[in-house]
């Protein structure tokens, strides 16, 4: 398997749908294989991520159009409703580890729909995993804190070939973590992607990758991907 990298956007369009072309094309240019949404998450009315079909369909064009996969976190039971009726075929969910918690039946749901799923971890605190194994199932290994500092990633994987973790969503500062993962194993990235760190309107400008951060992070991880290839 071979290195994927996801551009989180999630709600860094600050409510602005008229920045997500520009967001999408910026993901794509940096190197990112999948630009990922939030779907169902602070979506009520008035809300900044109100994502109704017409922003799904600018995300969905947009994407096609720069020639990257669109993917959305499915938040909410409403919102995996609107994904299956949505006329586009999309090829993987993601699951955030909130949801894991709040509402496993959910992920069951969107499990059972045999398209592949990762699925994070972060807010999972017990040793058995959540959900039985299966083909279409993904986990990524996930500190949920935002920012997440370097002394609260003393438990990343040593070696994720020999974990449940196909890979690592990222938190941190930076983009270290993230190379060493790589060097550690993992095959799946997810980054939070900004055109502004020093955006305020939400936090997770503060812990994502511009796109100059992001593009010398995949170019760098898939370096380290060549070294590994040949049993350095």
């Amino acid at each position: 398997m071979s290195l994927t990298f996801i551009a989180e956007i999630g709600m860094n369009h600050n409510g602005n749908f008229g920045l997500l072309p520009e967001l999408i094309r910026q993901a794509s240019l940096s190197g990112a294989d999948i630009a990922k949404f939030q779907l169902g998450w602070r979506d009520g009315k008035d809300e900044i991520n109100r994502l109704t079909e017409k922003e799904l369909q600018l995300i969905v064009d947009s994407c096609d159009f720069y020639k990257i996969e669109p993917m959305f976190s499915i938040i909410s039971d409403k919102a995996f409703d609107m994904i299956k009726n949505f006329d586009y075929k999309f090829k993987r969910y993601k699951i955030a580890s909130r949801t894991v918690v709040d509402n496993p039946k959910l992920v069951k749901k969107v499990l059972k729909e045999g398209k592949e799923t990762f699925v994070s971890l972060g807010f999972w605190k017990n040793k058995e995993l959540p959900f039985p194994s299966q083909p279409n199932l993904q986990y990524l290994y996930c500190v949920s804190q935002y920012p997440c500092l370097p002394i609260e990633l003393k438990n990343l994987p040593k070696n994720f070939n020999d974990t449940e973790y196909v890979g690592y969503s990222d938190h941190s500062i930076g983009i270290e973590a993230v190379l060493l993962s790589v060097a550690r194993g993992a095959k799946v990235i997810e980054k939070h992607f900004t055109l502004d760190k020093s955006d305020t309107t939400i936090r997770d400008h503060a812990l994502s990758a511009t796109p100059n951060e992001y593009f010398e992070m995949v170019r760098n991880a898939r370096a380290i991907e060549r070294l590994l290839s040949l049993g350095i």
